[in-house]
């Protein structure tokens, strides 16, 4: 190896070198090994990654970023300073109860766990590419992503203002590009996955459910209007069957006021005619009593005739020489 080759070597392994450490928030005043052991101290388990020391490095100083007066702690007035100024939130309360949760005061370390318990943490090299398609909008990065196999860890180190993982690693030389998913990975790792790629478990059973309930609506609003035209159908013959008894009726009280009108008639005749028959029979007495009367005088009258006749035989008797009878007949007339 002459020694044009190992210069060149040793440019290429110091630009790999720099590539790396690149990576690492500007302005840091903790060296690597400062760094490291805060690291440890936080989460030794992880603290011999050098990707996540990168990743904690990056949520370090986006604390650093939050915390205005640098006492290791970020309130909630520097936190609704930044979500307002930085994020450009006009409301963020929600983002707040997000946020702080129960603890007011937010370090480091409760960042860093706060982080690792992200369902971002954990997201496939897929899953932030969809993240990047879905809610960043910028696809044409897709290749370079998928080719730097960026998962969920590496998400801090997108929410920084970072020219070397920006420009030489993404290849992203749109400033407008750079904020923007710098913001878009900022609010996911501050707030987790946004609505558009959170996977919600119960947001699913809900839409199940939902679904469930509009096929058993539309499901019984069909049964229900099934029933209610063979119920309208069943109302309609029963309202013509009504409306033929009301005709029906209708015609019986025609015919029974006839028939009463017949019976007042006959009723009234009936009156007249016992009337004319009570006025015929006492017309009938009246005839009776006139004939009796006149029966009783004619034989009066015959039994006065009678007593008169014997008594001309008896004077005949008495004298028979002198009333001889004649050979003419003559009458005899009664005395009255």
């Amino acid at each position: 190896m002459d020694v044009r080759s190992g210069v060149a070597l040793w440019v290429l392994c110091g630009l790999l070198l720099q590539q790396g450490r690149g990576e690492r928030p500007p302005g840091s005043h903790l060296d690597d090994s400062a760094i490291a052991a805060e690291f440890c101290r936080i989460d030794k388990p992880l603290c011999h990654d050098e990707d996540e020391q990168l990743s904690f490095e990056a949520v370090r100083n986006i604390h650093k970023q939050m915390d205005d007066d640098a006492n290791g702690n970020v309130d909630v007035e520097e936190s609704d300073e930044f979500l307002r100024e930085d994020l450009n939130y006009h409301d963020p309360t929600v983002k707040h109860s997000t946020f702080h949760g129960e603890d007011k005061l937010i370090s480091v370390e409760d960042l860093w766990k706060a982080w690792k318990t992200s369902e971002v943490y954990n997201w496939t090299v897929d899953e932030v590419v969809q993240w990047l398609i879905t809610y960043v909008e910028l696809p044409q990065y897709e290749e370079t992503f998928r080719k730097l196999q960026l998962s969920g860890h590496a998400m801090p180190r997108l929410a920084v203002n970072n020219a070397t993982m920006m420009g030489s690693v993404l290849k992203m030389t749109d400033r407008s590009h750079r904020q923007k998913l710098q913001l878009k990975a900022l609010d996911t790792v501050l707030f987790g996955p946004p609505l558009l790629t959170r996977h919600n478990h119960l947001k699913d059973f809900m839409l199940v459910v939902s679904i469930v309930i509009g096929v058993g609506g539309c499901w019984f609003a069909y049964i229900q209007n099934r029933y209610s035209k063979e119920h309208m159908k069943k109302m309609m013959k029963d309202l013509e069957g009504l409306h033929r008894a009301e005709q029906s009726l209708h015609d019986l009280q025609e015919r029974l006021q006839k028939a009463q009108e017949e019976h007042r008639s006959v009723e009234v005749e009936k009156v007249h005619l016992e009337k004319k028959l009570q006025d015929e029979i006492s017309i009938a007495k009246q005839e009776a009593h006139r004939l009796r009367e006149l029966r009783e005088g004619t034989e009066n009258e015959l039994s006065r005739q009678k007593y008169a006749e014997q008594e001309l035989e008896q004077s005949l008797e008495t004298f028979p020489t002198v009333f001889e009878p004649s050979s003419a007949p003559r009458s005899w007339c009664p005395v009255s």
